[in-house]
């Protein structure tokens, strides 16, 4: 995949997360992007940062003592872990709010 592809489907992920959190309040979660990187911030203080890794063409993720590191497959048009445990980024994403929040959001 070339630059180019890639930055698209960081950019359409970032943009589908900050979507999904538009109606939260964000007292709950506050949710910020600065360049390749986005944050989510609970209301207990913890953080989810998920950011580019360019050179690999992934996406990371982490939050409080777990991280997690998306490939793209092109073939599902999805971002899965890269250890082959079957995990997708915005399902993992929504399980991490929902146990820093409290709240059910489907991303």
């Amino acid at each position: 995949m070339d630059e180019s592809a890639y930055q698209q489907l960081v950019a359409k992920a970032f943009r589908r997360i900050e979507d999904a959190l538009e109606p939260v309040d964000p007292d709950a979660v506050d949710a910020s992007s600065t360049g390749d990187v986005l944050t989510l911030t609970f209301a207990s203080g913890v953080r989810c940062v998920l950011n580019t890794q360019r050179p690999v063409r992934q996406l990371w993720m982490a939050a409080r003592d777990s991280a997690w590191h998306f490939d793209y497959d092109p073939a599902q048009g999805r971002w899965t872990d890269d250890r082959g445990r079957g995990l997708e980024l915005f399902a993992t994403l929504a399980q991490v709010i929902a146990e820093q929040s409290g709240l059910h959001i489907e991303i």
